[in-house]
């Protein structure tokens, strides 16, 4: 599948596939799927519950954790943190284009290995995710620098 990036094993981030891409997906090994895509926003090839039904068909882990940087808290982070080791790996991550999964996950693994705010945002940029507003940048400092 084009446009998807490998964070750190055993996670790859990417936009939302579409149900041939899910079969892909399984093909290529991942055993979760990982949508954080809100219901009802535009764009989406498949619903939060037909690709739920459509990845557990094909014998993968499916979860839905619809993300909005406007409303997130350091509680949702850490749920989904909390979350993540639970799900059989390796695990396929997305949203529309791959941002919000990749902010998520660069969180996620830079509290993990002890990285200061302004690396994870680095990193994102670096992997070409970069935050599209300033309070979303300042999010993922603030909760990777309280965590780390």
């Amino acid at each position: 599948m084009e446009n998807t990036v490998r964070i750190d094993y055993p996670i790859t981030v990417g936009p939302q596939p579409t149900e041939a891409q899910l079969k892909q997906i399984q093909a290529k090994g991942f055993a979760s799927v990982v949508n954080f895509r809100n219901e009802g926003e535009e764009d989406q090839p498949l619903t939060p519950a037909a690709e739920g039904n459509e990845v557990q068909n094909l014998g993968m882990a499916y979860r839905h954790i619809p993300v909005s940087f406007k409303t997130i808290t350091p509680q949702f982070v850490d749920e989904f943190r909390r979350g993540l080791d639970d799900l059989p790996k390796p695990i396929f991550a997305h949203c529309r284009l791959g941002t919000r999964a990749a902010l998520m996950v660069i969180m996620h693994i830079a509290a993990k290995e002890g990285m200061s705010g302004n690396q994870a945002v680095q990193k994102a940029v670096d992997l070409g995710f970069r935050p599209e507003k300033p309070e979303t940048g300042r999010f993922v400092k603030e909760y990777v620098d309280s965590h780390s």
